[in-house]
């Protein structure tokens, strides 16, 4: 196969209110904003573009698991432990609603945290071999 997907360019998230959420997300994530209109806003940050579009009511980008629970549809990741717990404290510092730091199982340590729309997102202490390898962290 000659053709391949390089990466995911844009990641698009329902909010309710693209003002709010575009503030929130630039304030709060440090996104940088490049586009804002009444239904849609584009912001980059970790490394990607993602487009606020605004949703119905009570839309969100999470979704039902097999064990019946909400769950996140994207993780961050940063590099290590300390960083995480750095990233948690600031967080909690910013008044963003975190869940407590866990140890599922895995190698490294997660928690999610919450946008203003109630998107869930995950943030992981492991920095993919291949992105610190492109990027030679």
């Amino acid at each position: 196969m000659g053709k391949t997907i390089w990466r995911v360019g844009t990641t698009y998230l329902p909010v309710q209110n693209v003002e709010e959420s575009t503030i929130w997300y630039e304030t709060k994530l440090g996104a940088i904003v490049t586009y804002k209109d009444t239904e849609k806003a584009i912001i980059n940050f970790a490394n990607q573009s993602f487009f606020l579009v605004k949703a119905s009511e009570n839309t969100t980008a999470n979704f039902i698991d097999g064990a019946g629970n909400t769950h996140f549809s994207l993780t961050f990741e940063v590099d290590g432990v300390d960083a995480l717990e750095d990233l948690h404290r600031q967080f909690n510092k910013n008044d963003i609603k975190v869940g407590a730091i866990e140890d599922r199982g895995h190698p490294g340590k997660n928690f999610i945290f919450y946008d203003p729309s109630g998107n869930i997102f995950d943030v992981w202490s492991e920095l993919s071999p291949d992105f610190k390898n492109r990027y030679t962290i």
